[in-house]
């Protein structure tokens, strides 16, 4: 028996969002930047005007629709129609099942074996990563980029001529005609001038054009130096050096990892070896995993709103005794010092023996380095805080309040300001959370490090 031929096209959307296209694509040989393995697109019928995500597991799929569904029918006032999709297990779920039926949204699901049905996000997905292998092959940026290069890929497909629509996607989407002029050449360099820089300090910095930020107007570079990743409004693209320069087309292995299917003689024949080894498993030793263990790749990355991921500095110690033994360990000691002297000037606490039946709660010294917009170390700060998880509430507690201006007196100011032509200040009150007042009595315990011999054994309470 022979697999019937697939003919005749299926009957096209009359207006946007009748029919949505949707696929998963993944995981892919090569995680992207923030640990991206996957991306999910989504296709409109009529105007051919797409939408991606990049995706960490498949199970965010059912995120990414909420998210694209209140984006799209927010900005057309229309409401989705169909939603078309292939048999994945994300599209099947409870959950998803749950929120089509609740919104009413038509599931259309292809047959199994059957991704001709599904063809217009099956040849989006191939045209985008060919997209993507050609512009990374032209550029010396990691593979890790090819996030960015999908997403650029993506930007610029909607605004190019298709042969399925008379028009490009983005002026039927938006009723717009796209303006190209601000598009570059994805991967070249480019100078971008300083926020802030000295007389003698260089006025830009050689980046890496990466993509277009969907939230604000600009450019996002990447900058070598400090493996860093920003935004900017414009820089000095160097467009006419990348394209005459001479350098061999890299050979760009980005695919899909294809998972195996089982067949039904190869689950019978592994049902067989379940059987027999079944039988001898109290006679075996337990296996120890060999695997390495290491804390997940988010540990020590800021994530932003676009996906993007920004190494943050880990020299921040987490204990006291890591502060005393650190390269800065003056600078620390000097930041706590200042936290004890604005605790010391506002009469935060008085120190007491210990009174009976009563257990302090412990307390704990959180350091934070604050830095530039070029990632330079300005301040050391040293904040002791209290372990007020301990208290419980209605027993050591009522409620939690702290003393904030109101926007309104703030708006009344700068409205008076403005009219009568004042000049504004603006003054940062350090430990401002000291001017509040407790009506309980609350004890602990005395800050590690800052424990004399004649103070020690008492507690502080705080007024």
């Amino acid at each position: 028996m022979t697999k019937a031929p697939f003919s005749g096209k299926g009957e096209r959307a009359s207006d946007l969002l009748d029919l949505i296209h949707s696929d998963v694509c993944g995981p892919m040989n090569t995680q992207a930047r923030s640990g991206f393995q996957y991306f999910i697109t989504f296709t409109d019928d009529l105007s051919r005007y797409g939408y991606i995500y990049l995706m960490r597991h498949k199970s965010e799929a059912l995120e990414r629709f909420k998210e694209f569904k209140n984006e799209v029918q927010n900005q057309h006032g229309k409401s989705i129609k169909a939603l078309r999709s292939d048999r994945g297990g994300e599209y099947l779920s409870q959950d998803f099942d749950e929120l089509l039926k609740e919104c009413g949204i038509v599931s259309q699901l292809t047959p199994p074996g059957t991704p001709q049905w599904n063809g217009i996000s099956e040849r989006r997905n191939r045209t985008l990563l060919e997209m993507v292998r050609s512009m990374m092959s032209h550029s010396d940026l990691l593979i890790s980029f090819w996030g960015h290069a999908l997403e650029t890929a993506a930007f610029t497909l909607n605004r190019v001529p298709s042969k399925s629509v008379q028009k490009t996607p983005y002026e039927i989407w938006t009723g717009k005609r796209p303006s190209m002029s601000f598009m570059k050449i994805w991967g070249c360099q480019a100078y971008v001038k300083h926020q802030m820089s000295t007389k003698l300090e260089p006025r830009s910095y050689k980046c890496i054009f990466v993509g277009y930020p969907k939230e604000t107007k600009g450019y996002y570079f990447f900058n070598p130096k400090e493996n860093k990743l920003f935004v900017a409004r414009t820089g000095v693209f160097l467009e006419k050096e990348f394209l005459s320069s001479k350098r061999d087309r890299r050979n760009i292995e980005l695919e899909e990892v294809q998972q195996q299917q089982v067949t039904e003689p190869e689950v019978e024949q592994t049902s067989q070896i379940v059987e027999e080894n079944s039988t001898n498993l109290e006679t075996q030793p337990l296996r120890r995993s060999t695997r390495e263990r290491h804390e997940p790749e988010r540990y020590g990355f800021l994530i932003t709103t676009h996906g993007d991921v920004i190494l943050v500095d880990q020299d921040e110690p987490k204990t006291y005794q890591e502060t005393v033994s650190s390269p800065d360990s003056e600078k620390w000691l000097e930041a706590m010092r200042s936290e004890m002297v604005s605790m010391s000037n506002n009469q935060v606490w008085t120190l007491v023996e210990p009174p009976k039946g009563i257990k302090p709660i412990g307390c704990k010294w959180v350091f934070k380095q604050k830095t530039d917009m070029d990632g330079n170390v300005q301040t050391y700060k040293g904040r002791l805080v209290a372990k007020g998880f301990r208290q419980i509430h209605g027993i050591d507690y009522d409620e939690t309040f702290s003393p904030v201006a109101m926007f309104k007196s703030i708006r009344i100011l700068l409205a008076i300001a403005a009219f009568l032509d004042y000049e504004i200040w603006q003054m940062d009150v350090k430990t401002a959370f000291l001017n509040g007042k407790l009506e309980e009595d609350v004890y602990m315990t005395q800050p590690e490090g800052f424990v004399t011999l004649e103070n020690a054994g008492k507690d502080l309470v705080y007024l």
